[in-house]
C-alpha cells in the first residue's frame, strides 16, 4: 500500500462530494449523481490535488523555482575570490589535481573574474556587477556558496537537482511535493514548469515517473519562448463552454452506466475527474494567463517593457500569477549558461536578460505580502572551474557552487558555506542535492524521510537514503 509513512491523513479540503456539490450552473449534480454511483459498494475518494494535511507546521505554502539551465559560475556571480586575482594565470596547484577526476586532462590557468564585484545590503554579500538589479535585493537572499552534487555533465545533473537521482527515472521534486500537500486550486495544474529545455533529461525532469500522473508537472512553452506559454486547446466563449458541457455531461453518462453496471472502477473514475478539470479549466486558464489585467507599473518591474528581459520577464510575472491562485510548484526556465568559451560574452548576456525580472519577482512579491509564504530558488545544476578553458571560458564544475533562496522561511541576508580559495570544492558546511532537497521538503511541512511512495517492493523519496535538512539556514 502507497504511503507516506504518517498516521492515515484526514483531509482538510472539503469531500470530493462536497466539492461536486458546490460546482455551478447544474454541473456539480451532474458529476455528482456520476461520481457517487454505488457510493454504497465503494470508499469514497478525494480529487488527486485535494489539500492533504503536512506532517508539521509549513514556513512555506508554495515554490518558485528559477533553474539557470547550463551552469552559471558562482565565480562570477556569488562567490567572490580574491586569490583568483592574485594567482591570475598561474597553474592549478598540484595538490588539488589529483581529486579532481572529470576534468579535461588538459587544463588552464586559473583565471580571474572579468566581472567587478561589490559588496552590498546591511549584509555585506558580495556580488559581481552581472546582477546590479537583484544586488539590491540582497538582504532577502540567503547565498549557500556550497553546493556540490554528484554529477559532471549537463544531463546527469540536471536529472539530480529535478529528481534526486542522476541515473534512474525517479518522480520529480514537483510531483513529490504535489503528491505530499496537494493544491489550493483545483482548477489548475499544481506543478507548472515554463520554457522548460527539452534536452538533457526532457520529460523526465518533470514527470511523476511511478507516482499517479496526475502529479506530472504541466509544461507551458517547452523549449520556446514564453510567449508560447500557454495551456494548449483551451478557448472561450459561451458557445464553445455550451458545446463542451454537453459533450461532457455525455461523458458522465456513459460513466454512470459503466459504473452501475460493473461496479466500482478507479481508473475509469480517473479518466472522468480529468475531464472534469479539463472543463474547469476552460474558465480558470485564460484568466490566469492574461497578463492585461496587469498594470504599466508592473509590466515595466518585470521587465516586459525592454526586448532583452520581456522573455524571462513575462516566465516570472506568469509565476507570480499562478502562485497567488494556488499553484503548489512553478519552474522558470532560462537555457544558455553552458559557457566553455566567450564566458564574459554569454554571461554579460544571460545575466541582463535575467536580473530585473528576477528582482522584479521577489519586489513584486515582497510588496503582495507573498514572499514570506512563497520560497524562491535560484541556481543551476552546476558550477563551473576556477581554470580556464578554450582560453576564455569555463568547464563544469559539481564539487562546489553557489545557489540562493529568498522567502519561505530562510534566513534573508544570510551567506551559508564556502568554498575553497580558489572556488574549486564546497570545503565548509557542504550543502548536496540531498540536504537541499531535504530543506525545501521541511520548509513546505513535510518530513523528507517520511514521505514514501512504495513502488517495486521498496519505499522511494525524493532524497532516497540521503540528505539532511540544513538548518543553519532557518529562520
Amino acid at each position: 500500500m502507497n504511503s507516506r509513512l504518517s498516521p492515515t491523513p484526514q483531509y482538510t479540503a472539503s469531500s470530493r462530494r462536497a466539492f461536486l456539490a458546490q460546482f455551478g450552473a447544474g454541473f456539480g449534480g451532474l458529476a455528482l449523481a456520476t461520481f457517487l454511483a454505488n457510493e454504497q459498494a465503494r470508499a469514497e475518494t478525494e480529487p488527486p490535488l485535494a489539500l492533504k494535511p503536512p506532517h508539521f507546521a509549513p514556513r512555506a505554502k508554495r515554490v518558485i523555482v528559477l533553474f539557470m539551465f547550463g551552469g552559471p559560475s558562482h565565480l562570477d556571480t556569488f562567490d567572490y575570490k580574491p586569490a583568483l586575482e592574485r594567482d591570475d594565470g598561474r597553474p592549478l596547484p598540484e595538490e588539488l589535481k589529483p581529486r579532481v577526476i572529470s576534468f579535461p586532462q588538459k587544463m588552464g590557468g586559473l583565471m580571474r573574474s572579468p566581472f567587478a564585484f561589490q559588496q552590498h545590503g546591511e549584509s555585506g554579500t558580495w556580488v559581481s556587477e552581472l546582477f546590479p538589479q537583484t544586488a539590491r535585493l540582497v538582504d532577502e537572499l540567503c547565498v549557500i556558496r556550497s553546493m556540490h552534487c554528484s554529477n559532471p555533465r549537463h544531463g546527469g545533473a540536471v536529472l539530480e537537482w529535478h529528481t534526486g537521482s542522476d541515473a534512474f527515472i525517479r518522480p520529480s521534486m514537483g510531483s513529490w511535493l504535489t503528491w505530499g500537500l496537494g493544491s489550493e486550486n483545483q482548477n489548475l495544474p499544481g506543478y507548472i514548469t515554463l520554457c522548460q529545455s527539452t534536452s538533457q533529461g526532457g520529460a523526465n525532469n518533470y514527470g511523476s515517473a511511478f507516482l499517479p500522473a496526475s502529479y506530472q508537472g504541466t509544461a507551458l512553452g517547452a523549449g520556446g519562448k514564453a510567449a508560447d506559454a500557454k495551456f494548449p486547446h483551451i478557448g472561450s466563449g459561451d458557445d464553445r463552454l455550451r458545446r463542451q458541457r454537453r459533450e461532457l455531461e455525455l461523458l458522465q453518462q456513459l460513466g454512470r452506466g459503466q459504473l452501475e453496471r460493473d461496479g466500482a472502477d478507479d481508473e475509469l473514475e480517473a479518466r472522468l475527474a480529468s475531464f472534469e478539470l479539463a472543463f474547469r479549466m476552460q474558465m480558470a486558464a485564460p484568466e490566469a494567463e492574461e497578463i492585461g489585467q496587469e498594470t504599466a507599473a508592473t509590466r515595466a518591474l518585470y521587465g516586459l517593457d525592454d526586448p532583452a528581459t520581456a522573455d524571462f520577464g513575462l516566465q516570472c510575472l506568469l509565476a507570480r500569477r499562478y502562485s497567488e491562485r494556488g499553484v503548489r510548484f512553478v519552474q522558470c526556465n532560462s537555457n544558455g549558461w553552458d559557457a566553455h568559451t566567450k564566458l564574459k560574452e554569454s554571461h554579460t548576456n544571460m545575466a541582463r536578460s535575467v536580473d530585473r525580472p528576477i528582482a522584479g519577482l521577489l519586489a513584486d512579491l515582497a510588496q503582495r505580502g507573498l514572499l514570506d509564504e512563497t520560497l524562491v530558488i535560484w541556481g543551476g545544476e552546476f558550477g563551473r572551474t576556477p581554470t580556464t578553458e578554450s582560453a576564455d571560458g569555463r568547464d563544469h564544475n559539481p564539487y562546489g557552487f553557489s545557489m540562493w533562496l529568498a522567502g519561505g522561511g530562510v534566513k534573508g541576508g544570510l551567506n551559508y558555506g564556502q568554498t575553497d580559495e580558489y572556488g574549486l570544492y564546497a570545503v565548509e558546511n557542504k550543502v548536496h542535492f540531498h540536504d537541499l532537497h531535504a530543506t525545501i521538503l521541511h520548509l513546505l511541512g513535510l518530513d523528507h524521510k517520511r514521505l514514501t511512495y512504495r513502488y517495486a517492493g521498496r519505499d522511494f523519496r525524493l532524497t532516497d537514503v540521503h540528505g539532511e535538512v540544513v538548518e543553519g539556514i532557518l529562520a
